[in-house]
């Protein structure tokens, strides 16, 4: 029977190479000469230091800038709340979302069963499993899917007749 996964991923190397593109042109900015703002990068979460509200809002245009042109969709990211750092600086910790959670996959499920296509969607950890009898059933799901307004980018992959 044919399926495929519905999956949330994001390549951890592209979203380092736009943190690196990001520290490079806030180094190089005008605006940005005699500012302590800094970004730093450990696995999926992403610390920007900055001097105050207004350059830390700069550094984040600038980030998802840089992530977009590494085809990385900006709404995987999750922003902290600012907090004050020492120094008179703020500090703000962004996490980059991975993989669907529970919530978001039930979501998916619903969304599948109440369109009234004749496929099965199973949760499987951090993914969502769809099979049917026809391939044509699982493209119009893929479709389904792009049209549907969900808080996270999502990728299918091991499309199988």
């Amino acid at each position: 029977m044919p399926s495929f996964d519905i999956v949330s991923e994001v390549d951890m190397q592209e979203a380092d190479n736009a943190v690196n593109q990001a520290i490079k042109e806030i180094t190089t900015r005008y605006d940005f000469k005699g500012s302590k703002s800094s970004l730093e990068r450990e696995e999926a979460e992403i610390t920007v230091i900055s001097d105050d509200e207004y350059k830390m809002e700069q550094v984040m245009e600038v980030l998802k800038g840089k992530l977009v042109k590494r085809k990385i969709d900006p709404s995987v990211l999750d922003f902290s709340s600012m907090e004050p750092a020492s120094g008179a600086l703020v500090r703000q910790k962004v996490t980059i979302r991975q993989g669907v959670d529970k919530e978001l996959a039930r979501q998916i499920v619903k969304l599948i069963k109440n369109s009234k296509i004749k496929v099965q969607a199973s949760i499987q950890g951090e993914q969502v499993r769809v099979t049917g009898k026809k391939r044509d059933d699982l493209q119009a799901v893929i479709t389904l899917m792009k049209g549907s307004k969900l808080d996270m980018p999502l990728q299918y992959i091991n499309f199988r007749d």
